[in-house]
């Protein structure tokens, strides 16, 4: 008898677990395979989300995964290397063939490479820190909103950073120089050697990084004011505090890495592990709280127990609708659309 009914059993089980894929909402994340997108990819993935991890180094991220447990149900690893444009166009056309739905894109990775001397290339030309953290996050949004437009409740997730927006002590900390996009001349004048910064001037590692995350966020604001009203995707931006032991540092210097944690735990009391950053993200990407667009979600840079997320205003230089307009036009000639 109970060897007729295990075959039953075993059926019914492969049956709920196909029904589970089909109705389990999907999300991709950019950059999964460390730090914040790692955490939030499995915060998600216990929220009964499929993952989509989208990194340049898929065996880092099928370790990662199993390491922190997500399950293999739960996540599809598609190669993406946001420097390169042809890669971005290349996961698109992978995705599509997964046929999954989209319901959430999280822009999530980034490179900081504050130790350079001269700027590093993308294979287009570009600056390295524009091309990956901005340029392929713009041509990756750009190419899924028609999927985005398909689902119900969708949203559009970007990760923001407090040192570029000068409405907070930290976008104020004139170490390297803060954010500042200038008339945008180096965009206007192709963005190719020997052109490294986005306002023409003089190479700074630590300002590329910045001012590449200021141009997600303003491009979270100008897709929002494009297309919100017409779609009712949600597109909202986040600071999760400051995550200050994430691999995005890697590059930065030795004593750098082990003084800044303590003094974020100590002094400033701005620390946040990437755990909680994680479930702050999954937050934006699922919870019912964030369903208004146009927002920059914020916990403040204090971290208080139980402190629930506010709406952060940017700054001028964020806000700045003829700015960004601008900025779209440009990025949108330089990525090819």
């Amino acid at each position: 008898m109970l060897s007729r009914l295990r075959p039953q059993v075993a059926q019914r089980r492969a049956v709920l677990q196909m029904l589970r894929m089909e109705t389990a909402r999907t999300v991709i994340i950019t950059g999964a395979s460390s730090g914040v997108g790692l955490y939030a990819a499995s915060a998600l993935a216990n929220r009964g989300w499929h993952v989509v991890m989208a990194c340049r180094d898929l065996e880092k991220a099928a370790a990662a995964a199993r390491e922190l447990g997500i399950p293999e149900a739960s996540r599809t690893l598609l190669h993406i290397d946001l420097g390169s444009l042809a890669s971005v166009r290349m996961f698109v056309e992978d995705f599509h063939k997964t046929g999954r739905p989209l319901d959430a894109l999280v822009c999530n990775a980034a490179v900081y490479l504050p130790r350079l001397d001269e700027p590093m290339r993308s294979p287009e030309g570009y600056e390295i820190s524009v091309a990956t953290n901005y340029f392929g996050h713009f041509l990756l949004a750009n190419l899924l909103l028609p999927d985005l437009q398909k689902t119900v409740a969708p949203r559009l997730v970007t990760l923001g950073t407090v040192t570029a927006n000068s409405e907070e002590f930290g976008g104020k900390v004139p170490i390297p120089a803060p954010a500042d996009l200038g008339n945008l001349e180096g965009l206007e004048a192709g963005f190719r050697d020997p052109v490294a910064m986005i306002d023409n001037k003089p190479f700074k590692p630590g300002k590329a990084y910045k001012d590449s995350k200021l141009c997600t966020m303003i491009m979270s604001r100008e897709l929002h004011r494009r297309f919100h009203a017409s779609t009712g995707i949600v597109f909202s931006t986040l600071y999760p505090g400051c995550v200050a032991e994430t691999p995005l540092f890697r590059h930065a210097p030795a004593l750098f890495r082990k003084i800044f944690p303590w003094f974020q735990k100590n002094i400033t009391k701005g620390y946040v592990s990437q755990e909680l950053a994680g479930e702050r993200v999954a937050d934006v990407v699922a919870s019912p709280a964030f369903t208004r667009s146009g927002v920059h979600w914020s916990w403040g840079n204090r971290q208080k127990p139980g402190r629930e997320a506010f709406a952060q205003p940017l700054s001028a230089k964020a806000n700045d609708e003829a700015r960004g307009q601008r900025l779209w036009d440009l990025t949108a000639k330089l990525v090819g659309l």
